[in-house]
């Protein structure tokens, strides 16, 4: 096998959900962190007892979930609560992440795309990944889509887009860029293009991870991948 992992991230409302689906159309592996998220702090998993202990019941909806948006506007104002969640998902978030490399590492596949929309930011992973690909548009275009997807004010979508760092400045950290600017048949010729490069590719996932060290057997690797991305 030559499975190896692509880390892709863009800006809000660059279009990386265009990219996406254009992707799951040609059959690739991806792995939605935003998805996995959002499972992760249901009723039954372990993160969730560890926010309503730390934010409190009023974070709660009616059915005993999380109020997302009551919690995001918490941590929005507040960065040191944004670093206690973190702290709280991100775990159980990589935890989850991994399963999924590893189904799709069974299956046979070539590469296995991280959506991450943080990936420049946290840069935490972005050593693991082979590739990193952002989805951009031009800084004017992304603060008018903004805007009308989210009936958003200037200032309003001004501030959520300097909550992130610059599209700008990510392109600059990018392996690949797909520039989502122009519409929606451009930026498929560009995903067409990068999908076609990828499958060419004969990186080896386990020799960028294990930087030489010969895996005996699944367990083997289980437990590298377990070290590096967790701990």
């Amino acid at each position: 096998s030559t499975m190896f992992l692509v880390g892709l991230s863009g800006g809000i409302a660059s279009g990386k959900s265009t990219v996406v689906a254009i992707l799951q159309e040609l059959g690739c592996a991806v792995i939605d962190a935003d998805v996995i998220a959002r499972e992760v702090v249901q009723p039954h998993f372990k993160a969730y007892q560890q926010i309503v202990r730390y934010f409190g019941t009023e974070i709660l909806l009616e059915n005993g979930e999380i109020n997302r948006e009551a919690l995001g506007n918490i941590i929005f104002s507040h960065p040191e609560k944004r670093q206690l969640l973190n702290s709280i998902t991100h775990p159980e978030i990589q935890k989850e992440m991994l399963k999924q490399i590893l189904k799709y590492f069974l299956l046979g596949y070539r590469y296995v795309i991280l959506d991450i929309p943080l990936l420049f930011e946290t840069n935490r992973l972005t050593k693991f990944m082979k590739y990193t690909v952002l989805v951009y548009c031009d800084p004017p275009m992304q603060l008018s889509r903004l805007m009308k997807r989210n009936g958003l004010s200037q200032a309003e979508a001004e501030a959520r887009i300097a909550s992130q760092l610059p599209l700008d400045e990510k392109r600059k950290l990018a392996t690949h860029v797909i520039d989502n600017s122009g519409d929606r048949e451009n930026t498929r010729r560009q995903v067409l293009r990068l999908h076609a490069r990828l499958e060419d590719s004969l990186d080896f996932l386990w020799a960028r991870l294990a930087a030489g060290t010969v895996v005996a057997g699944l367990g083997g690797l289980v437990y590298l991948l377990l070290r590096h991305f967790i701990s």
